[in-house]
């Protein structure tokens, strides 16, 4: 089981990086302790506080050949690290 799905990388928590707090999505069944030791062993780096959310399935529709379908995307779990003072995290270092 992977904890962490993968790093969110949207206008408001690219915001929150320069105070030092990152994204991700992550395993709905994953725990805070477990998501502050996996970001820790993946990145190198102390994480000081986890918050964690779940985000619910919108609903989406549309028409074809006729006909309504209507569904809804698939619920996630969203956690907002914070590391310890000084320390980042760069998501763009393997490109």
């Amino acid at each position: 089981m992977s904890i962490l799905i993968k790093p969110l990388v949207t206008e408001k928590v690219t915001a929150l990086n320069d105070k030092g707090v990152f994204g991700f999505i992550v395993n709905k069944k994953s725990n805070k302790v477990e998501i502050k030791k996996a970001v820790e062993k993946a990145y190198g780096v102390n994480v000081t506080n986890v918050r964690t959310m779940i985000i619910p399935g919108k609903p989406k529709s549309r028409q074809s050949a006729g006909k309504f379908v209507v569904g809804s995307t698939s619920p996630y779990k969203k956690a907002l690290i914070s590391l310890a003072e000084g320390e980042v995290i760069d998501f763009y270092n393997g490109i």
